[in-house]
């Protein structure tokens, strides 16, 4: 019942079809009980102490400022609880049966449900999809302990805070983090494998926030790997090597935090006996979410194919509605857009500038800083810059990045473009109200072309 399976049944029961979800835990998944929901909350508040640090920038004094993360954590609990309670009315509005336990195939079309009590029931379906998500992936010689090595599920209740942390992984997960402790004075240190942060964005988009992390205090330490790990006196001490060998230094933290991917919960379900494949600890696909046993769908983290909540979700609307009988495209996974909170925030969607030149494509490239922008200026969030990739022949938009302020907000109007096979001077031609954030999405736009105005 996370962001794919409830909003698969209750597209479902919209369509007419008899429906059930099997769930042993919270509804709403990982993202809604240890993802994306607490982790945005507690981001807000890193967002509101950030600017109070700042209050002398607009003219405002105070003395003895004081925070509480546990205050935090109990707000995100709070945004938790709600939200579940949403989803179960929800569900009962939609008359969806929730079976509370684990569902495993006894065969293509029977379930065998069991629940906490060790009860088994039955039940028959015409089709089934699995979106049973995923967890955090464990590193080779790193044993999380929930103490000193934790991952995220731990750091969304850290108390009290570590004065010194360590995060493994220098993708979404562990840049979000390294924001909201760094933002609450914690001595961050990000240890990614890969030659820059958030290595899957644009080159530049990655430049930008090490940079940006930099300004903050936040130490970054790239291509680089965790040799070993030592615990002593309550601390760790930490021996980090170049990914490429060479001399190796040593950090010493008070809990080091991994955040380096997730693997698929392929377990349990029943799937050897139905001959459903699996590959690099996912469930396999074909374009159309069906496994390799007819009827038989996998969306989600599971799948493997896009591990974000709103892929899950699109995932299921298009798998329901081509069981009801509906025409529909599979999806495109070129117009998913990506999304990363930490501050300043990074939005992206289609192929990057790297990315479109691999493919073959000669492009022109539209950048505009949020430095020139009004809006910015006045909000006293001037980082990053938006940047377009159109294809310089046809003139299609090819991709759309962005780093700066509420950009996750922005990105929309460059997925909207991708959808229709728009092109750059479209959007340059649709009229932003003054004064937005959103101007710079024009601006850039018409970059493209050479006719930014404000630069």
């Amino acid at each position: 019942a996370g962001p794919g399976g409830y909003v698969a049944a209750i597209r479902a029961a919209q369509l007419g079809l008899k429906t059930a979800v099997v769930e042993k835990e919270a509804v709403g998944g990982v993202c809604l009980n240890r993802g994306c929901i607490p982790s945005k909350a507690l981001i807000r508040n890193a967002e509101i102490l950030s600017l109070v640090k700042r209050a002398e920038e607009f003219g405002i004094h105070y003395d003895n400022l004081r925070y509480d993360f546990a205050k935090a954590v109990e707000r995100a609990a709070g945004a938790v609880q709600r939200l579940t309670r949403g989803v179960i009315q929800l569900l009962k509005k939609h008359k969806i049966d929730l079976l509370k336990g684990t569902a495993a195939f006894s065969a293509k079309d029977r379930l065998t449900i069991t629940d906490a009590s060790g009860n088994h029931s039955e039940i028959t379906t015409r089709a089934a999809i699995i979106a049973t998500g995923s967890r955090n992936k464990p590193l080779a010689g790193i044993t999380p302990d929930g103490r000193t090595i934790i991952t995220s599920d731990e750091a969304l209740k850290l108390n009290p805070l570590p004065q010194q942390l360590a995060i493994v992984g220098g993708g979404a997960t562990g840049v979000e983090f390294a924001y909201v402790f760094a933002a609450y004075g914690v001595q961050v240190t990000i240890v990614e494998l890969l030659d820059r942060l958030l290595p899957q964005e644009d080159e530049e988009i990655s430049k930008a926030l090490h940079a940006a992390f930099k300004k903050q205090g936040i130490t970054v330490l790239t291509g680089s790997k965790v040799a070993s790990i030592k615990s002593q006196d309550g601390g760790l001490f930490v021996q980090i090597e170049p990914a490429t060998g060479g001399g190796a230094q040593e950090l010493q933290c008070n809990q080091l935090l991994l955040a380096a991917g997730r693997a698929g919960n392929v377990e349990g379900l029943g799937l050897d006996a139905l001959g459903i494949k699996t590959e690099r600890g996912y469930i396999s696909t074909n374009e159309w979410l069906e496994t390799s046993a007819p009827g038989i769908y996998a969306i989600g983290d599971v799948a493997g194919k896009s591990l974000l909540a709103h892929s899950a979700s699109a995932e299921g609307i298009n798998v329901v509605d081509r069981l009801a009988g509906k025409t529909v495209r599979p999806i495109n996974y070129r117009q998913i857009p990506n999304c990363v909170y930490c501050q300043p925030q990074v939005a992206s969607v289609g192929l990057t500038e790297s990315k479109a030149k691999s493919a073959g494509h000669t492009v022109k490239v539209g950048k505009f800083p949020f430095q020139a922008n009004g809006k910015a200026l006045a909000l006293g969030e001037t980082e990053g810059f938006i940047k377009v990739v159109a294809d310089a022949e046809t003139g299609e938009c090819l991709g759309v990045q962005m780093i700066g302020a509420e950009v996750t907000e922005l990105i929309g109007e460059g997925v909207l473009l991708q959808v229709m096979e728009g092109t750059p001077h479209e959007l340059r031609a649709s009229v932003h109200p003054h004064p937005t954030l959103s101007e710079a999405v024009m601006e850039a736009a018409a970059a493209v072309y050479g006719e930014a105005i404000h630069i």
